[in-house]
């Protein structure tokens, strides 16, 4: 079969199998996947990876098969898959935090063969791939007249993003908030601060022409970073004494700290974009004894059985914005111009479809 399989460089191989379910798992035929700047972290370095590995994590698609143990999955059902690959019986999985799960955290499957090799699955998915093979954990099924190209989205970009807001940060009705980097994660946090409730929403984003997006998804108000452009004293010409919530989504450590000084007191900063491995971030520490916090976030302390359905029926009800998030699709030969046009700036998401 074919997929997109990181050997140290981006190839689109034909020579791809994936090996037989286990009794707690089932196979899934891929129609449509995010590419998200996880996959491209990858290629860069900033995440490292084993080689080779199928690369993707975010995608929905059609189950094709179950193993004898799966009892909520069944052949033909619509699914997102969810990167977690959680245990579901251990104590955080019973107490519904299935993103504490340490029985499965940062083990390694290798279900797939690369010209007859062993090969590594990114993120417990590996959805760059017409099928692969999941925990049954990992699929949630979905109502199957919504677009699979849409809803391939929810399992990273909307998870981490609008489950940082609802599921981390807790905002209050009428909150303010701000968003530093306005990609697929940042437009998720937007959507999920309007679905909170709060007032005022600032985004900041490098490229002007990210204000129609940031807008479309919920901004108020839209900062253009760059030269010239102190962002901590523009939030405040909006939020005089700052922000009751600041989202980081990009992973750099200046703009962590830009985050942390827009706080007013009381205020919170979730962290959500991914730093190289081992960088370290600064503040000043007096800053925080106002009762101000700085918060990790895990895939956006998810659960997904949970999260996603609630996603769905927003959407179905037209409050939720899916469709809008997939600005093109590109067949798996495309996909370095997929990573061309994302790099660009240009895209919402770019998706990648399979089937």
């Amino acid at each position: 079969m074919k997929a997109i399989v990181w050997t140290g460089q981006i190839e689109v191989r034909d020579d791809v199998e994936v090996r037989d379910l286990r009794p707690d798992e089932v196979r899934v035929r891929i129609h449509a996947a995010g590419l998200c700047h996880s996959d491209v972290s990858v290629v860069n370095g900033t995440i490292p990876f084993p080689t080779p590995a199928v690369m993707g994590h975010e995608g929905a698609g059609v189950v094709e098969a179950v193993g004898p143990a799966v009892k909520k999955v069944k052949e033909g059902d619509h699914v997102v898959l969810t990167t977690l690959g959680n245990c579901g019986t251990c104590d955080a999985c019973d107490r519904g935090r299935p993103t504490h799960c340490r029985d499965t955290a940062g083990k390694l499957s290798r279900p797939f063969t690369v010209g007859g090799d062993k090969a590594f699955q990114f993120a417990n998915a590996g959805v760059f791939s017409e099928v692969t093979v999941v925990k049954e954990t990992q699929a949630v099924v979905i109502d199957p007249e919504v677009p699979l190209t849409s809803a391939s989205l929810i399992g990273c970009a909307v998870l981490t993003g609008t489950g940082a807001v609802l599921n981390r940060a807790k905002p209050g009705f009428g909150d303010t908030a701000l968003v530093i980097g306005i990609g697929g994660i940042g437009l998720n946090v937007l959507q999920g601060l309007v679905v909170a409730g709060c007032s005022t929403i600032i985004a900041v984003d490098a490229n002007p022409a990210k204000e129609a997006a940031s807008r479309l998804f919920g901004a108020t108000h839209f900062i253009a970073a760059g030269d010239g452009v102190d962002t901590v004293e523009a939030v405040k010409e909006i939020c005089p004494n700052g922000v009751d919530h600041a989202f980081e989504c990009v992973g750099h450590p200046a703009l962590i700290r830009q985050a942390i000084d827009t706080l007013d007191w009381g205020g919170n900063c979730v962290l959500l974009g991914v730093p190289k491995f081992g960088s370290e971030a600064s503040f000043v520490v007096n800053t925080l004894y106002n009762d101000k916090s700085i918060l990790g976030c895990r895939y956006g302390s998810s659960r997904p059985h949970h999260d996603i359905p609630r996603y769905i029926e927003l959407y179905k009800t037209g409050r939720f914005k899916l469709d809008e998030l997939v600005s093109a699709t590109f067949a798996p030969e495309a996909v370095q111009d997929a990573l061309d046009a994302m790099h660009g700036g240009a895209l919402n998401r770019a998706v990648l479809t399979f089937a």
